[in-house]
């Protein structure tokens, strides 16, 4: 009698495969109140690790790290009409507080324009405190009516940044160096994810916003992913809460801002775009254990090298795990790293410490091969980045394999069954898109002809990616 698989196979049901990944590999588990999740301590070491580089990333872009209130007064969400209207549908509010009703009811944080507005109107005056770049990480709460673990959850982490500029030239530039160095820098990068970056038409731009650029990414099942977004807030919430600054002709003028931001939700696209049928795969930059190290008996003289490898490996930089649990059964541990998707593991037994050689099997590209003990320390660094290297372009050869050329919204909406479609802006339109939505499917983002981030949703040769999303 074959064997039952692990997880449910992509190909027969990827979400439950999503699902039975993240409970086998220990990533996550409903919380109590419906839509919540509980963040274990596997999938908090990658979003640890995210955190870290993120952060320089903002930083190098001169922004400074603050916190803000999550309880927002509700009246502060009215003063900008589509940024109210947008997130309504969506809002947790506080109603009573210490055994007695609130005399103004508060909205528990689903994004931070509005209180961080209240305050930059009182921290600018003049050019001279001109730009303000301030991130903060933090939790925010959007009642969400179909949760997904790290896609859609009630209560996210993430970053956003909030920034007050002069002008609008320089708003618009430093959106979009949030958007091309910080994040897709960060997700080629580190998370070896390909992104097509591109802009938010009318419809599925953030309420509020005057433009939204955003990183799209295809996901294993040929679905998109939203893995993050850089907005153009123009002078909306400026004139809401009179955020405003005497300029260098002593006028007073309102202040142009951006916000952006990323979240758990890049945890979910890093399952979903490197996942395989035997479990999680994570890109040796971002891996919080990029080896582990496997006794496979408990003999004294296996348990030694073992540590003995551990150490070397460490002192060169590997972030490295010794696993010498030998009273649990060599198989399910082996499986259960390779379910975590550990980049590397190095099995030592009995045999192999005669042969001077460990197993080394790789969980990227696949594969086991006996490599010398005392080669390790030195090849293992250059095994990491080549694996790293071989992600990217295996999430980019999906993404340009499945990406079709299309001329009609029927043909949109078949290619979109299986991956993403390309078609011309100024034929689909709104009027196509609104078609389009009634199937299911969306456009995604508008880009350029060249592949390039437009600078208008008119610019003459604009291509909408249509696909259906999550």
């Amino acid at each position: 009698m074959a064997k039952a698989p692990v997880l449910t196979p992509q190909a027969e049901d990827f979400p439950r495969w999503y699902q039975d990944l993240i409970n086998k590999a220990e990533l996550a588990d409903n919380g109590p109140v419906r839509g919540t999740m509980v963040i274990r301590p596997y999938a908090y070491a990658l979003w640890e690790r995210m955190q870290q580089d993120l952060d320089a990333r903002i930083k190098k872009a001169g922004a400074q790290n603050a916190y803000f209130p999550m309880f927002i007064p509700q009246s502060y969400l009215t003063k900008e009409a589509e940024h109210v209207e947008g997130f309504a549908p969506e809002l947790a509010v506080v109603t009573h507080g210490g055994g007695k009703e609130l005399e103004e009811p508060i909205v528990v944080r689903p994004t931070s324009e509005t209180i961080i507005n209240e305050y930059f109107s009182k921290w600018v005056q003049s050019h001279r405190d001109l730009p303000l770049l301030i991130n903060q990480w933090a939790n925010v709460v959007r009642w969400e009516l179909r949760p997904r673990a790290f896609l859609r959850t009630t209560e996210f982490l993430w970053q956003e940044g909030h920034t007050a500029h002069a002008t609008y030239e320089d708003a618009r530039a430093y959106a979009s160096r949030i958007h091309t160095e910080v994040y897709a820098g960060f997700m080629t990068d580190v998370l070896g994810i390909d992104v097509t970056l591109g802009r938010k038409t009318a419809k599925e731009r953030f309420a509020g916003a005057i433009n939204t650029l955003t990183l799209e990414s295809m996901m294993g099942d040929g679905k998109a992913l939203q893995m993050g977004t850089s907005h153009e807030l123009g002078q909306n919430f400026a004139k809401a809460f009179n955020t405003t600054f005497l300029s260098n002709g002593s006028e007073r003028e309102h202040v142009w801002q951006t916000s952006w931001g990323v979240s758990t939700r890049m945890v979910g696209g890093l399952i979903m775009s490197h996942g395989d049928d035997s479990g999680l795969r994570v890109p040796p930059r971002l891996a919080a254990v990029q080896a582990v190290v496997l006794a496979i008996k408990g003999d004294e003289a296996v348990l030694a090298k073992v540590r003995e490898i551990g150490a070397q490996l460490e002192a060169v930089g590997v972030r490295v795990v010794v696993d010498d649990r030998t009273d649990t059964p060599f198989g399910r541990r082996a499986v259960d790293w390779e379910l975590k998707g550990v980049p590397v593991r190095i099995e030592v037994g009995p045999r192999d410490l005669e042969a001077g050689t460990a197993m080394l099997a790789r969980r990227i590209p696949g594969g086991k091969e006996p490599v010398s003990v005392d080669s390790l320390a030195a090849v293992l660094p250059g095994i990491l980045e080549e694996d790293q290297a071989l992600l990217l372009a295996q999430s980019r050869a999906r993404r340009e394999a499945r990406t079709v050329e299309v001329a009609t919204i029927d043909e949109a909406v078949e290619a979109a069954a299986t991956g993403w479609g390309r078609i011309s802006w100024a034929e689909l339109g709104p009027q196509g898109e609104a078609k389009l939505a009634e199937q299911g499917v969306s456009v995604r983002c508008i880009v350029a002809e060249d592949g390039s981030v437009p600078a208008s949703d008119d610019q003459s040769g604009n291509i909408a990616i249509v696909a259906r999303a999550y």
